[in-house]
This record gives C-alpha cells, structure tokens and sequence, in this order.
C-alpha cells in the first residue's frame, strides 16, 4: 500500500511537471501560445490528456509550465526538472476520462492510472489552462518543500 501511495505521489508530481512547457529530456520550456485556449471541456480534457501523458513519460518541463502561480510559488522550474531527472517517476498509463466545472470556479479532470481512480484541479486563467497542486496533490506539495537529499528519501530514490 505504501508504495502505491508513492508511485501515485510520484505521478502526480510528474504530471505538475509534465505541464511545465520544457521538452522531452525537461531542458526547454515549451513557447506559450498565441493566442488564448477555449474555456471548454474538451480543451481542458485535451490538455489534461497531455500534460498526463507528457508526466507519465518524464517529459516533465510541460507539466511545469501548466502550473498555476500558487503552485509554481512551491519550487522553482530547475529544482522540479532537477527532481524529476534524479529520481524518474513511472507511474503507469494514465487515462484522463473526463472534465467538468465542480461549481465553484474550478474544474475537475477525473483520470486513472493503472486502474487507480485520481482527480486533478484546473481553473482558468489568463486565456490558459492552470493545474492547481495545491488542491490536487497537497501531498506533493510538502514533498518539493523538502531539501534534496530528503525529498529523494521520501519518494525513494535515496542513494
């Protein structure tokens, strides 16, 4: 049971990664777009699909750049990229199933990853699509709060 808490911890860690905007190996972050997003479901569902996908495969610099303030507010880019690169994270394929308004201005993107039922929190900002730590995964938040060496013993990656 604990270590399918820390493989979930480890997936939702990514993904906030994933989201950041940096490339495949998590060195460059991603150009923001033009032009704002559509505040709909089905361009939540498809960045959320994405910024799973992109956490699940260590693409971590997207997931990053997905964000909200708050939670970029927790640990720097480098630091998150930094994390990731010393102790990947592999959750397992993430299905992201569906995303709807929870009624009081955020959303709710409602996924699994091996069979695992999660739910992740986005809100609307600025023309883009946010991901809220906070409120998705506070567990992680005091993880990232760790110094390094800590941090790498609590999820296991001590060497």
């Amino acid at each position: 049971m604990m270590e399918h808490r820390r493989a979930i911890g480890a997936f939702a860690a990514f993904a906030i990664a994933a989201s950041a905007g940096l490339g495949a190996c998590g060195t460059k972050s991603a150009a923001a777009p033009a032009s704002p997003e559509p505040e709909t479901a089905s361009r939540l569902l498809a960045v959320a699909s994405s910024f799973n996908r992109e956490y699940a495969a260590n693409d971590i610099g997207p997931v990053y750049a997905r964000w909200d303030a708050r939670s970029r507010s927790v640990i720097s880019e480098a630091q998150y990229i930094l994390r990731h690169q010393e102790c990947p994270s592999h959750p397992g394929t993430p299905v992201t199933e569906s995303a709807a308004p929870s009624g009081d201005g955020w959303w709710e993107v409602h996924y699994s990853v091996d069979g695992v039922q999660l739910t992740d929190f986005w809100i609307y900002q600025g023309g883009r699509w946010r991901f809220d730590l906070f409120r998705s995964n506070p567990g992680a938040v005091s993880l990232y709060r760790l110094p390094m060496a800590k941090y790498m013993q609590a999820v296991g990656c001590a060497r």
